[in-house]
């Protein structure tokens, strides 16, 4: 219920603002395109990829992206954010699906979501995904519309399998990824006691030297 009147509130602030401006000018346009959010992201991703790459906002008295879009159009940093993301991939690697035509003429049961869009997105640039994987993920997204939450899932189990597929480098990687987080506690702590010199400098010294025999367990390709 809640949610419910924050969206309607939201919509009433969108709907009271435009009926300010003119109908021709970007400021509606980008507004227009939130109120339709559901039907036609792509087209509100569009116009606040050119608002926050030209920072329209500064024009209409937003100090702040994150500003304008929480308190004109009622969408979170976070939401913004993916939109302005989900929107450059597909200008990137889809661009006939950002085409006006396109978009006014696809059917909206299949049209992605930002949300799929964006776990695609991330999809391309995981090492535990290969190509004939994203493949099978893209033809998911883009031609038949999968809603997000599917698309993780088989994001999740593709990840899975390849690991299963490759024990050994499972392992690399959880050894690896406990090794950081050792270094990482034993950092903090090292740093606190310096700072307050808790310990004597012999044991201090050798707490640097394990922090260095950790680090070089960690192989030149994992680090950071």
């Amino acid at each position: 219920m809640d949610s419910q009147k924050h969206r309607s509130k939201s919509l009433s602030n969108i709907e009271n603002t435009m009926q300010e401006l003119d109908e021709n000018s970007m400021r509606y346009h980008v507004l227009k395109s939130a109120k339709d959010f559901k039907t036609s992201w792509i087209e509100l991703g569009q116009t606040l990829y050119s608002v926050w790459k030209d920072k329209l906002y500064k024009e209409w008295g937003f100090s702040t992206f994150d500003a304008y879009t929480a308190k004109e159009i009622g969408i979170k940093k976070d939401t913004a954010f993916k939109l302005l993301r989900s929107y450059y991939f597909l200008e990137k690697e889809e661009p006939a699906l950002i085409s006006r035509d396109y978009t006014k003429d696809a059917d909206t049961a299949t049209l992605p979501t930002y949300e799929a869009v964006n776990t695609l997105r991330l999809a391309k640039n995981n090492k535990n995904i290969d190509q004939e994987d994203y493949s099978k993920l893209k033809k998911y997204v883009i031609e038949k519309g999968q809603d997000a939450r599917d698309v993780k899932k088989d994001l999740t189990q593709m990840i899975k399998q390849r690991q299963e597929l490759d024990p050994e480098e499972s392992r690399e990687k959880r050894k690896v990824s406990l090794l950081k987080r050792l270094i990482g506690v034993l950092r903090s702590v090292q740093t606190e006691i310096k700072t307050g010199k808790l310990l004597p400098a012999q044991i201090v010294k050798e707490a640097d030297s394990l922090i260095s025999k950790l680090e070089d367990e960690i192989p030149a390709n994992y680090k950071d």
